[in-house]
């Protein structure tokens, strides 16, 4: 039999599996409650208009819609993209400015393809989105982390280390942040830490890239202003997704940005899928020119509204002295801290089998190796009742932990 180890390539040792998914394997085995992985709640899907839509475009377009498309998306997607991005107030040219990928998670990948060189420097905050870290590492950069508070990534920090990078010769390629509703702690950027972190990288001319799948669900009444909109030197890629506003079974995702590096994704693009998916972009296209988008994010908002205050009002409820955990303004998640004696991955396996719960370890969102003691729940996907008696059952998890250490 052949080795296959022998013959993978050398940059496969830097590919690791991500938690998440494996994750879900376990909890679709058995009747788990699960705070894991950033799905929503497929109950929202709207099911029955996009059903019509597709039997419309099928019918009428399909020619069309079932043909190759073009790499950077058809041209009445991208021109919806922009009217939609207009309205939400997401800064961009014109739909020039715009590439569609399949699924903002391709746009991570392509940006790690086209901008990393062995070595380079990643800024990014601590902690932060599982899958770009692992987008990125593959590229092997070095990956600095910046510590988040209440207010988003700490810019007088980020400013001190950015400065001490070019003083000792690292080549800085960019920064990458989700300052609106963060994955995984769901806190939000102030408006001064933005405006501070666009000067720093004005002041030593590096790219910003915003990741943005989030900030369609605000449940306080505040106004965030996006990176892009601020941005007037043109420094700042967007990246966004129709996976939470739409369907994430439809792998959509978009990166709004200058037109020359929006050329050189189309062309990295090319040699991954050719293009992303005509039909999804067809029906995504209608989905937002009847409307069915700007109607369906108030009504999931509200339902996701709900959720977020059973799961904080659990949380304070169940969970035993010495834990805490953000409180996010919007978003999909809370990251909760536990008691530093616990090692939230070594708990998880009990928690699964006994305790019949799940939620994300930490740790893997740190690429320092801190945040062992931290776990990111997600309150979307399960029922209301789900969270109430998961919680309950995670603190239960937690004490005894605690009296066994």
């Amino acid at each position: 039999m052949l080795n296959y180890e022998k013959i993978f390539a050398e940059r496969t040792r830097l590919m690791k599996a991500s938690e998440i998914r494996q994750l879900l394997k376990w909890v679709s085995k058995g009747n788990v409650i699960s705070f894991g992985g950033g799905m929503p709640d497929p109950k929202l899907f709207p099911k029955e208009e996009i059903a019509k839509i597709t039997y419309q475009i099928i019918s009428e377009q399909g020619e069309k819609a079932l043909q190759y498309g073009p790499t950077e998306g058809i041209e009445i997607f991208r021109k919806e993209i922009f009217n939609f991005m207009h309205k939400e107030n997401i800064k961009v040219k014109d739909a020039d400015h715009i590439i569609v990928t399949s699924g903002s998670q391709q746009g991570l990948d392509i940006l790690g393809r086209i901008l990393i060189d062995p070595g380079d420097v990643i800024i990014i905050e601590l902690p932060t989105y599982l899958a770009a870290i692992n987008a990125f590492k593959i590229y092997e950069p070095k990956l600095i982390g910046i510590p988040v508070d209440e207010e988003g990534i700490k810019t007088d920090i980020l400013e001190k280390k950015v400065a001490e990078l070019i003083r000792n010769g690292e080549k800085i390629k960019f920064i990458y942040t989700i300052p609106t509703c963060q994955n995984p702690t769901g806190l939000s950027m102030s408006l001064d830490r933005r405006k501070h972190l666009l000067e720093i990288a004005s002041k030593y001319d590096l790219l910003v890239v915003e990741d943005d799948p989030y900030s369609y669900f605000l449940y306080e009444p505040v106004k965030v202003t996006p990176l892009v909109t601020l941005d007037n030197e043109d420094r700042v890629l967007y990246v966004s997704t129709f996976s939470k506003i739409l369907s994430p079974g439809l792998r959509l995702g978009w990166i709004a940005g200058e037109k020359q590096i929006i050329e050189k994704i189309s062309i990295a693009k090319q040699s991954m899928d050719l293009c992303t998916s005509t039909l999804t972009q067809y029906i995504a296209a209608e989905a937002l020119r009847q409307g069915v988008i700007e109607r369906h994010i108030p009504k999931v908002r509200e339902v996701y509204r709900k959720k977020r205050d059973t799961m904080l009002k659990a949380l304070e409820e169940y969970m035993p002295e010495g834990c805490r955990w953000a409180r996010p303004i919007g978003g999909m998640f809370i990251l909760a801290w536990t008691p530093e004696k616990i090692d939230t991955k070594k708990m998880l396996l009990k928690c699964i089998k006994k305790y019949k719960v799940a939620y994300v370890p930490g740790q893997s969102f740190y690429v320092d190796g801190s945040g062992t003691n931290t776990m990111r729940l997600n309150f979307t996907y399960p029922t209301v009742e789900q969270i109430d008696k998961g919680i309950q059952y995670l603190s239960e998890a937690i004490k005894e932990e605690l009296q066994s250490s």
